[in-house]
């Protein structure tokens, strides 16, 4: 997910400053020739002309790959054994509604769609919404500020989210510094030479040619590149752990410099006006499976595409050099044989890698190497309120807190019919939905981590974080009596046992990983890869590289099977032209052995 880490991304490259777009290419649907043979369960749904794929997951990376492959005329079926769209779903409240308003909506986590991300705008373009010119794509909304938190009534920094839009700043190192210093200044308000360090830090990596951000920076955790050991208490929790906490739900003394320098960068280009989709933050103006993952569906039904909702994949089949069938388990219980031309594996890797008998890992070494992705735990509490709270209109960080909670109040984002009259009994007018990042640090109430205490002391333990990072300087934001309700993810469970267990993890970065990264095509010819752990141009393990893994995966499939058809449109990250020749010149010092020119140590 997760797409919502990477808010703090954003926030951070708006706090430290912050592809030119590529037309949408058409994607030509051009059926294969030869005869293809599918059969799930043992009945035969032969054709004598598409070629069959089953796609196993439907998550972003599963539903982009259907979608990819039902315009090129393939005949796709996919199996997803919970729910269409995956992590990146909403799903109801149970028994929360009353008469004929809809139940609350709950998800994951808060969805986060910022305007550094083209493959995935792209795809929501091509999902027609009733009313939309551009598709659901039109149901993207940008929130016009931000805000960090702070607990022990330290001064909370709220702005708005700077964005340059067609008035696009040249991106020089002598402009960017200039940038990058007002806005860390004006927002952060760190002391004058911990803002000029930050900023030197920011230079060094922008001017970096990619033989330093792999060699180096990709195994140099982010802590020791800001150098934020010897920084200040603000430094630290602002520019250095809280950004690697809330982007990538690991430590900043682990977390990959290449990691978070990419989507940082990513940032500050879309801050000044370049290589942007859209403004920095966005999100969906009503709950996701209502504003995209429903119409994404109907659109894919329309295209042709089945589903098979409730279906496990339980082992993929190697037989003879190729998978020779796919070990379903359906919704009875019984295992199925299912038999396809070619085979996209789009489950999240700690799912995908069960998955792989030893027979098809000796066949390619890529995909034990799997085995050393680590994952760790964010996960979504919604908590409704009864009366809007006097919030930032968007995200806020809390900075302070224990659990490096972030979170938004939604519905005021969302402009349709009042939330009262649309959800559940008629009394609630907000969903504030909270990202928990860290699980394994005691917290404020209890002093027990989140994955020892019960349901229902998480609850209360967040609840309690808000409240001591927005009610600390004398104006009370939330008070108990506005709480209607809560809901927690119910992927997480066992909470408060010995052994907590969590369905829905989230890959993440520590330096060095990216060399365990597997590419979309593997060595078998019938089986591809597509998720948010493949590696993609997007570093970060976000929908963005879930949906370019997945367009990567398809072109891999069309190659292999000689078609005719248009290949996908991957979207590269933006690279600015300005800065070309400071990146040649740093790979003659790499290559000498030298330092970046700005690297002061």
């Amino acid at each position: 997910m997760s797409s919502r880490r990477t808010f703090l991304a954003g926030a951070a490259a708006a706090a430290a400053g912050t592809a030119a777009a590529a037309e949408t290419a058409a994607a030509a649907a051009h059926p294969a020739a030869e005869t293809a043979a599918a059969a799930d369960g043992g009945s035969d749904t032969r054709s004598a002309s598409r070629r069959t794929v089953a796609v196993l997951g439907g998550g972003v990376a599963g539903l982009t790959a259907a979608h990819e492959l039902a315009e090129r005329g393939f005949a796709v079926t996919v199996y997803e054994r919970r729910a269409l769209g995956g992590k990146a779903r909403s799903m109801d409240v149970p028994g929360s509604a009353r008469g004929t308003r809809r139940p609350l909506p709950a998800e994951h986590g808060f969805r986060f769609i910022p305007g550094i991300y083209h493959n995935l705008p792209d795809t929501m373009r091509r999902i027609p919404f009733p009313g939309n010119a551009h598709g659901v794509w039109d149901n993207l909304v940008a929130p016009p500020e931000m805000m960090f938190a702070r607990a022990g009534g330290r001064e909370d920094l709220r702005g708005p989210i700077p964005w340059a839009g067609d008035r696009p700043a040249a991106l020089t190192p002598d402009e960017l510094r200039r940038a990058l210093t007002g806005m860390l200044e004006t927002f952060v308000r760190l002391p004058a030479h911990e803002v000029a360090y930050f900023v030197n830090r920011v230079l060094v990596f922008l001017t970096s040619c990619d033989e330093r951000r792999t060699g180096v920076w990709e195994r140099t955790p982010w802590w020791e590149f800001t150098r934020a050991a010897r920084m200040s208490y603000e430094y630290q929790r602002i520019l250095a752990v809280g950004i690697t906490r809330n982007i990538v739900a690991t430590k900043a003394e682990e977390a990959s410099t290449r990691t978070v320098g990419t989507l940082g960068e990513a940032f500050v280009f879309n801050v000044l006006g370049r290589g942007a989709d859209g403004p920095p933050d966005r999100i969906l103006n009503a709950p996701t499976n209502e504003a995209w993952i429903d119409p994404w569906a109907d659109h894919l039904r329309s295209l042709g595409v089945e589903f098979k909702v409730g279906w496990t994949l339980r082992e993929l089949a190697y037989e003879d050099g190729r998978i020779g069938h796919a070990a379903v388990e359906g919704p009875d219980g019984a295992v199925h044989r299912v038999t396809a031309d070619h085979y996209v594996s789009a489950l999240p890797v700690e799912h995908a890698r069960r998955t792989w008998p030893a027979a098809l890992r000796a066949a390619d070494p890529m995909l034990g190497r799997c085995d050393r992705l680590r994952t760790d735990w964010m996960t979504g509490i919604q908590f409704y309120l009864t009366q809007r709270a006097p919030m930032v209109h968007g995200h806020v960080n809390c900075v302070d807190s224990p659990w490096s909670l972030t979170a938004i109040q939604q519905a005021e984002h969302w402009p349709r019919e009042e939330f009262a009259a649309r959800y559940g009994d008629g009394t609630v007018v907000d969903c504030l939905s909270v990202d928990i990042s860290e699980w394994d640090a005691p917290g404020i109430l209890y002093g027990k981590t989140a994955k020892e205490c019960t349901r229902e002391e998480v609850a209360r333990e967040v609840w309690a974080q808000l409240k001591a990072s927005l009610n600390d300087t004398g104006k009370t934001v939330l008070s108990d009596g506005r709480l209607h309700s809560w809901f927690l993810d119910p992927g997480v469970d066992g909470l408060g046992t010995p052994n907590p267990t969590n369905e829905d993890e989230l890959l993440i970065h520590p330096a060095g990983t990216l060399y365990d990264r597997p590419s979309a095509a593997t060595r078998v010819p019938n089986l591809f890869l597509c998720g948010d752990y493949v590696a993609v141009d997007i570093d970060l393990a976000t929908m963005e590289g879930a949906n370019a893994s997945a367009r990567a995966a398809v072109n891999a499939l069309l190659d292999r099977d000689g078609s005719a058809a248009a290949r996908c449109a991957v979207f590269p990250m933006f690279r600015p032209p300005e800065l070309e020749d400071a990146k040649r010149h740093d790979r003659w010092r790499y290559r000498l052995g030298l330092r970046n020119v700005f690297d002061l140590g």
